[in-house]
């Protein structure tokens, strides 16, 4: 069976705690991230940030954006 994105939202209601993904028509429910992943993410996005925004490049998002790609899948990426 495959879900859609309005599948995951339903979800991500009933479960706010959790962070999900749709992946290929799947729902992955992800773990939390660790102290050591979160502190080089931050890291990696402020940096980026001081790259992008002097050059008006376009916008940089932290770890809890969700993205609907081209393939329908909605995905969390690190940065």
């Amino acid at each position: 069976m495959s879900l859609s994105v309005k599948d995951l939202e339903k979800m991500q209601a009933a479960y706010p705690d959790y962070r999900m993904e749709l992946v290929d028509g799947n729902i992955v429910v992800m773990s939390p991230s660790g102290y050591e992943s979160e502190e080089v993410g931050t890291e990696f996005a402020r940096l980026l940030g001081n790259w992008v925004r002097p050059r008006k490049l376009g916008h940089v998002a932290g770890s809890s954006a969700g993205f609907r790609l081209p393939n329908t899948n909605l995905r969390a990426p690190d940065v």
